[in-house]
């Protein structure tokens, strides 16, 4: 998926992502706006424990809500196909980056 659609796609998706489940009055993806939307991420079988442990899985701040960039690295570590691919896409935005420096 990341190789089809690059590093500035694969951050438009996970953005995607996070805007069909975030809490609009919060900004944030709350245990609520998780279980309302969880049929989205054909989550609908799991227990409210289950949605408590990812929102905590993810949760770097303690707050007890994701907010987009947890979100988006709680989407990379469940995923060892976007990490690396991630890394990749890391490798050639740096060349891009400092192609001219050392030339």
């Amino acid at each position: 998926m990341a190789e089809k659609l690059g590093g500035e796609g694969l951050i438009g998706e996970l953005c995607n992502g996070f805007e069909l489940l975030v809490d609009g009055d919060k900004g944030a993806i709350t245990f609520d706006s998780l279980k309302r939307n969880a049929a989205v991420l054909g989550l609908q079988g799991l227990s409210d424990g289950d949605l408590r442990s990812m929102l905590r899985e993810g949760d770097l701040d303690g707050d007890g809500a994701l907010n987009q960039m947890e979100f988006c690295v709680l989407m990379f570590r469940l995923s060892p196909e976007l990490m690396e691919q991630s890394e990749v896409l890391l490798e050639e935005a740096l060349e891009q980056e400092f192609k001219g420096f050392y030339y």
